[in-house]
């Protein structure tokens, strides 16, 4: 299964860009015997346009067109339902064994998300009630991603 983490805005030069960019290198090595061909970070820019509800229009189309077809949505938002890690770890797992080929977590910019034209979210995860930064939560979900393959692998990382 390819993992791809969808985000709007860039993070490279940044300290979390270096955060995310750690785990991501670590689930690679982590889940390249374990059925996860792939794990990368795709990144579309920020919208330009003046006004909040065109700016998530335009947003939401960039991302909608890096999905690939059939795959599994999972969009992070503050008012979806939150996973204890070994949840979100059964969830990975259930659909690697599924045969789930892709598998994409979409992260919108500072307004927020737009409907992703032509595609269907299989479910919405939050990190909890707050509002948290764009960039910490990619470092947030990267760490998790990372967790969750140590939790299917048995390694020692994630000591609940």
């Amino acid at each position: 299964m390819r993992l791809t983490v969808l985000a709007v805005g860039y993070a490279r030069g940044t300290s979390e860009g270096a955060l995310i960019d750690d785990y991501i290198h670590r689930a690679v090595q982590m889940g390249r015997n374990m059925g996860f061909a792939a794990v990368a970070v795709e990144e579309v820019p920020l919208s330009k346009a003046r006004d909040a509800k065109t700016r998530m229009s335009e947003e939401a189309d960039k991302l909608a067109a890096r999905i690939p077809a059939g795959a599994h949505i999972v969009l992070l938002d503050a008012r979806g339902k939150g996973m204890t890690s070994e949840d979100f770890a059964d969830m990975l797992g259930a659909l690697r064994d599924a045969g789930t080929k892709d598998l994409c977590f979409v992260i919108g910019g500072p307004d927020g998300l737009a409907p992703l034209p032509g595609k269907r979210a299989g479910r919405s995860l939050a990190f909890g009630p707050q509002t948290w930064p764009h960039l910490l939560v990619r470092a947030m979900l990267a760490e998790q991603v990372y967790r969750a393959l140590t939790i299917l692998a048995g390694h020692p990382y994630h000591r609940a």
